[in-house]
């Protein structure tokens, strides 16, 4: 710790604070209550705790500080302005502006030193758990008897709506489960919400219900350097649990006539109130001003944290000389390094048979997990189900964190938040699975996962009415349509083993965003591939079989139904039709490629009938005014599996009927 008079850090408090009502105030849009109301401990924890260097913002042995209260963004900016990231005064004087690199929420990617994209409350606290796994995962695989090269710690500034969504409650549980002793979260306790007092809508005793979940929990005057800083280093010694600080604050702090009011949560002072927050801190009126015995301040603090860098950069540059099997692996993980031959190994790694594309999926995770040691995950209390364990590695756990499978209990929100954390974090790939129709619960998290182009997989399995008698409550509809339209998700139904092993390797290479598998529940035929071609199946869609010449039909499927297509097609071939068909496993994709690509695998001039037991939605763009959809728009039912198929149209004879009769209308 670096010494300094109080006269000093609570200057370097209200820099904070005056340049977020500065900023805020140019931009007319903003939130200055919490920048204001948490400058004084989170500069306590800056200046005191957090190991950083500016000029290398991935330094793997950083300590990760991520403001999940992402409202107050310009307490962030202010931060990496002081601290010496590439944030010049240019940019906070432009925030909130296009292009700016300060913009309304952090953004991971967009701004140095953002480590998560955050906004939607609860998210970050979230994902700082699964970074606190990470961080403990990373260390038991790298650190020796020698060198600590993992040894950081995880910071997390949560509000009053952090913790009062469910998420915060499910990620808590597993944090204390865990006994995540890396991990430490300041809780701006304010007492203010949009509404008003947060007492209209929350009575919790937050001490008690984290002592519950098995945190340890201090409180403390948030206002007090001093205090937060005696509670940053009780919490850093107690390594055997996570730590809240309940920071006591006021909203508003300095301003004399909004502190404490719900109207400095989300709009600026005002010009006249701004004028009268820096009468009331002695402030000069010159805007985003910051003294020069500040910057000196900060600049010190970087100077002997860039020593700590030189030196971690030494001592890890011996062990990889010592240790070159652990070199090795380092590289591996944190390139997530493949073979070129994935997707030959892969598909090596099946036997033909009838089989469910869950069970293929299972079996091709062990050769995944044999190529791609960054490869890591579970499920949601359902891995018998989705068959996602790794054999042969332990489950993570309290006292064992090198294994690679997880149990997430029945906690989809957390799981899908955790996954976020895992590979935010940067060496490892995580994998999440639950039934298709819970993906709803993980939808906020895939949506952050695909904003950020942060590589996580989903193993949605149960994908479609044939899980049969559990009924409607289980049975998706409209999950697949509903996935597909979340921009750079990558949505994938494979058809059989083949495209399941293709599938995965897509997903295993897909580094610039996350990736839903979409797996059967009932066994599925052995489909008489031509070849396994995955440069076409990358493409999204290719022709899988063409009946006759010059198809005067062309059927699309995915999934389950590409086995009915081909059924079908082979009837109506028997009729005199030349049809071809066309297996769909990632319709999306399949939409960006060009043209000239699109047309050969589906004729121009071919009638477009399209079958998945699931809401047509994107199909439409194939199909022309002519093209006919065979799926579900409706809910399901609780029955067997055939039944369900006579009761929804899904069986051959019926497609076939289904297409004569479109064509009888059509007049052809």
């Amino acid at each position: 710790m670096l010494k300094m008079d109080q006269t000093l850090s609570k200057k370097c408090a209200d820099t904070l604070r005056m340049l977020a009502v500065d900023a805020v105030e140019k931009a007319n849009s903003g939130h200055p209550g919490l920048p204001m109301g948490a400058a004084d401990f989170s500069f306590a924890l800056w200046h005191n705790f957090l190991s950083f260097n500016p000029r290398d913002p991935q330094w793997p042995n950083r300590d990760r500080f991520i403001l999940s209260a992402g409202h107050g963004s310009m307490l962030l900016y202010g931060l990496l302005h002081l601290f010496g990231y590439d944030l010049p005064m240019d940019e906070l004087k432009r925030f909130r502006q296009l292009d700016s690199k300060t913009p309304g929420h952090p953004e991971h990617g967009h701004t140095p030193g953002v480590e998560i994209s955050t906004g939607p409350l609860g998210q970050g606290f979230a994902s700082g758990v699964g970074m606190a796994i990470a961080a403990r995962m990373a260390a038991q695989r790298f650190n020796d008897e020698k060198f600590m090269v993992i040894d950081h710690k995880i910071y997390a500034l949560v509000s009053d709506g952090d913790l009062m969504e469910g998420l915060s409650s499910e990620a808590a549980s597993i944090a204390g489960h865990l006994k995540l002793g890396n991990l430490i979260c300041l809780y701006d306790d304010n007492g203010i919400t949009i509404d008003g007092r947060t007492d209209l809508s929350f009575s919790e005793d937050i001490k008690a219900k984290f002592k519950a979940l098995g945190w340890g929990v201090q409180i403390i005057d948030g206002h007090d350097q001093a205090q937060a800083a005696k509670a940053v280093k009780s919490a850093i010694r107690d390594t055997a649990r996570p730590s809240l600080i309940i920071a006591k604050t006021h909203i508003g702090q300095g301003s004399p006539n909004k502190h404490d009011s719900s109207s400095a949560h989300g709009s600026p002072l005002g010009a006249q109130e701004a004028l009268a927050t820096r009468k009331n801190l002695g402030w000069p009126e010159e805007t985003f001003y910051v003294p020069s015995d500040v910057r000196q301040a900060c600049d010190a603090r970087v100077k002997k944290l860039k020593r700590t860098y030189s030196k971690w950069q030494r001592e890890f540059k011996a062990w990889r000389a010592r240790n070159p099997q652990g070199a090795e692996l380092w590289d591996s993980m944190w390139s997530r390094r493949l073979p070129e031959d994935i997707e030959e190994q892969l598909l090596g790694s099946l036997s033909a048979e009838a089989a469910a594309t869950r069970s293929h999926s299972g079996k091709v995770i062990q050769k995944a997990a044999e190529l791609a040691p960054a490869l890591v995950g579970g499920s949601a209390d359902l891995g018998p189900s989705t068959n996602t364990e790794i054999k042969g590695s332990p489950a993570v756990s309290a006292e064992n964190f090198s294994g690679r499978n997880f149990h997430f209990g029945i906690r989809e929100h957390a799981m899908a938040a955790v996954m976020n954390g895992l590979a935010l974090y940067g060496c490892f790939i995580p994998m999440g699975s639950t039934f298709l129709v819970f993906s709803d619960y993980c939808r906020p998290s895939i949506r952050l996962a695909a904003l950020m182009k942060q590589q996580a997989i989903y193993v949605f399995t149960h994908d479609s009415i044939f899980v049969g008698e559990d009924g409607p409550t289980h049975q998706s509809i409209e999950q697949v349509s509903a996935l597909r339209l979340i921009p750079n998700l990558k949505v994938i139904r494979p058809a059989d083993g083949p495209e399941t092993a293709l599938a995965w390797a897509s997903a295993l290479k897909n580094t610039g965003g996350p990736t839903a598998l979409i797996l059967s529940r009932q066994k599925l035929p052995v489909l008489p591939h031509l070849g396994s071609d995955a440069e076409k199946f990358h493409r999204g869609g290719y022709g899988f079989k063409s009946l006759g010449q010059t198809p005067e039909i062309c059927i699309m499927a995915s999934g389950s139904e590409v086995w009915l297509a081909l059924s079908a097609a082979e009837t109506l071939q028997k009729e005199g039709l030349s049809v071809a068909v066309v297996s769909m496993p990632c319709l999306e994709e399949f939409l960006r490629q060009p043209d000239d690509y699109r047309d050969s695998v589906v004729p121009p001039k071919a009638l477009k009938i399209a079958i998945e037991a699931g809401r047509g939605a994107l199909w439409q763009g194939l199909l022309g005014r002519d093209g006919l959809f065979i799926g579900i728009e409706g809910f399901g039912t609780s029955a067997p599996e055939a039944a369900l198929a006579e009761k929804f149209g899904l069986t051959p004879d019926q497609v076939v009927e289904r297409i004569s009769g479109h064509l009888n209308r059509l007049g052809k």
